[in-house]
């Protein structure tokens, strides 16, 4: 087996990661709450999770940019067209599941 070279790594990770968003950017009808419920983690996360990596590399992008890159529109946009209301099924089980501070 040959173990790919770090720069190889970074870009099989990079392309799985523009594979996911563009993935949940076509499945528009599952809904954050949904990703939060099964996975423990949705579209939002995915997008602070690349603002802390660019704060982490010295870049300053904002929560609204990251959005933007992570939902292929601005997130009120997104937000508009596809987010509907949570239902009570979907509210209860988030708080039972979600992490408590």
């Amino acid at each position: 087996m040959t173990l790919p070279t770090d720069q190889q790594q970074i870009e099989f990770e990079a392309a799985a990661f523009r594979r996911l968003l563009g993935h949940l950017r076509e499945r528009s009808d599952v809904q954050n709450i949904d990703l939060m419920n099964l996975a423990g983690f949705c579209r939002n996360c995915l997008s602070n999770w690349y603002q802390d990596a660019a704060k982490d590399a010295g870049v300053a992008i904002s929560k609204d940019e990251a959005r933007t890159m992570v939902y292929g529109m601005p997130y009120e946009d997104w937000k508009t067209l596809h987010q509907s209301e949570a239902s009570d099924v979907q509210k209860t089980a988030f708080e039972a599941s979600r992490p408590h501070e």
